[in-house]
């Protein structure tokens, strides 16, 4: 993530604001009603929704690790596991009161899944009766915030007290006159981060790679300190780990009201080292990548780093934002553009989740959607390769506006994280096209990844609009029809990939994504996402198919006993 410095008399004015904040992490969220005198009750259709979800018994081979490995993957999975408490106040407010207010305990564990009462993978429909609608800003900011008054208050801040309010690791509280104030994070959940903190102290003593072992002492100190560049850059140091954990405040995807707010996710990961061979040679070939790219020279201009890793991992265990709804499949970061640029990013493709999607929701959704005669070309090392080359474009493109605007992450706000998942779906297709075609892929068929990428397409999708990459997902799919890349048999319901058009239209998407991120056009965005952003009433029944045939959209996992048992 970038790390946006504050300056020690900024630190020492959020420190002191702190202690005037009424509600730091408040025992009852924001979202929630009156439910001091009356049980929540169950929306009717929670058990329906419960069956979006079908649940992976998530096992990684440990066979590679170490004594000592073994004895660092509990330590890593209860850092992991504080993530939890802390995601639940960023996102809802108290678990353990809204709770309280539900007896049922289907509805109890849907609650689990989604961290808070609001269907993660319908939009953010609350199923809870007892509680409001979901605020776009979350438990981030005060519950009665407007755009509005949060300008007005910048316009009238210093700015150290300006930076603090929009910086990615502090919340925005009231204090007692009811001026806005900011906490760091390190302060609103200091006794998490300082259980996590010492988890991952224990784990380095254990490390016996000292890329690994750096890493691990300085993320430690950032989660008490809000500092996280020295170890983002540590990570993208580390080359011979086998084991890795990503955790902190992360992505930004649940503050739908700026943008500005990290979330706090982890992940603990045991690299497949031979897999991860196969894939090294890629990251190398990004500057040349960068210069192919269908848009204008000057939205390219930047040079992508070269020290980015590209590996593959099995997952052991999830926790926080990564953990709730729909579940990832594969990693790019770190965030901060400084590093980005001086190191390029690292690549985690999580290879057992991305085989159990496949399995259980691409392959049956394929079937359902696609004409017979192209479901052969529709295989397991395309839709890898489609989530791989996904996160390496992540780092194409560009990162600072043309016209003195500023970051694009920083320009688009709010309407960035989507835009830019739809732009690493189509450059990443664009960069399997074109290695392809540079006899880069030998033995793979480019009519393959395009059939993945329609069937992906539908399976992200049923994420909904409440979900970046299914907004990022919903607008692809609309611009791509639209361009003829493929069509719809009116009799049949089924779609084809019309590989004569299909390169056509993703270049013109990627185009227009990285036109609109070069420009920093906040508005032209809007319109974007308005023309292409709404999913057709003939998509809808297309989608309503797959829940009739009881077609998962995503799944839960049950982390497995197996892995613990090797610890």
């Amino acid at each position: 993530m970038t790390d946006h410095h504050l300056a020690k008399a900024a630190i020492t004015t959020l420190l002191i604001a702190s202690t005037l904040a009424v509600t730091a992490c408040e025992s009852r969220s924001p979202n929630a009603a009156d439910t001091s005198n009356a049980v929540a009750a169950a929306s009717p259709d929670v058990r329906r929704r419960m069956a979006d979800y079908t649940t992976v018994h998530l096992v990684a081979d440990t066979a590679s690790l170490s004594p000592n490995e073994r004895r660092m993957l509990p330590l890593l999975i209860d850092a992991a596991r504080a993530m939890d408490p802390i995601f639940w106040q960023q996102t809802y407010g108290s678990r353990d009161s809204l709770l309280a207010t539900v007896n049922d305990s289907v509805v109890r564990k849907f609650i689990d899944i989604n961290y808070g009462p609001y269907d993660r993978l319908d939009n953010n429909v609350a199923f809870v009766a007892t509680v409001t609608a979901r605020l776009p800003g979350a438990n981030l900011y005060p519950a009665d915030l407007t755009k509005a008054e949060f300008a007005a208050a910048l316009a009238k801040a210093t700015p150290a007290h300006a930076d603090s309010l929009k910086h990615l690791y502090t919340l925005v509280r009231r204090a007692a006159d009811r001026t806005l104030i900011a906490m760091p994070y390190h302060v609103a959940f200091e006794a998490q981060n300082a259980i996590a903190a010492a988890k991952l102290r224990e784990a380095a003593v254990l490390a016996e790679d000292a890329g690994l072992k750096k890493y691990l002492e300085l993320r430690a100190s950032a989660l008490l300190s809000d500092e996280y560049q020295a170890s983002d850059l540590a990570w993208m140091d580390m080359k011979h780990n086998t084991i890795d954990v990503v955790i902190g405040p992360i992505e930004t995807y649940e503050d739908a009201l700026f943008g500005y707010k990290a979330a706090n996710e982890a992940y603990v990961l045991i690299k497949d080292k031979a897999w991860s061979q196969r894939l090294s040679r890629y990251a190398s070939m990004l500057p040349s990548l960068q210069q192919g790219i269908p848009v204008a020279p000057q939205y390219k201009r930047e040079t992508p780093g070269t020290d980015s890793d590209l590996n593959a991992y099995d997952a052991v265990f999830y926790a926080g934002q990564a953990n709730a709804g729909a579940k990832t499949i594969a990693i790019n970061l770190p965030n901060d553009e400084d590093v980005q640029l001086k190191k390029g990013t690292r690549r985690l493709q999580l290879k057992n989740v991305i085989q159990a999607k496949f399995d259980k929701i691409l392959l049956p959704v394929a079937k359902e959607l696609l004409d017979a005669d192209q479901l052969s070309m529709l295989t397991f090392d395309a839709f890898f390769d489609n989530t791989m080359f996904h996160e390496v474009a992540h780092g194409l493109g560009i990162k600072n506006t043309i016209n003195g605007k500023g970051l694009v992450r920083t320009a688009l706000k709010e309407r960035y994280s989507a835009l830019e998942e739809g732009k690493a779906d189509i450059l990443g297709l664009y960069m399997v096209q074109t290695l392809n075609a540079q006899g880069e892929l030998k033995g793979e068929d480019v009519r393959g990844n395009y059939v993945s990428f329609l069937a992906s397409l539908f399976r992200s999708v049923r994420f909904g609009g409440g979900d970046a990459h299914g907004r990022a997902n919903i607008a692809a799919f609309n611009f791509l029809q639209q361009a003829g890349a493929f069509s719809r048999d009116a009799t049949t319901g089924k779609y084809r990939v019309n590989v004569a058009t299909f390169q056509t239209g993703m270049n013109a998407l990627a185009e227009k994504i990285l036109t609109l991120q070069g420009n920093g056009d906040y508005d032209g965005v809007g319109a974007f996402q308005q023309t292409f952003g709404t999913i057709s009433a003939e998509l809808q029944q297309d989608l309503a198919r797959l829940k009739t045939k009881g077609i998962p959209v995503d799944v839960i996992f049950n982390f497995s006993s197996e892995t613990a048992s090797h610890e």
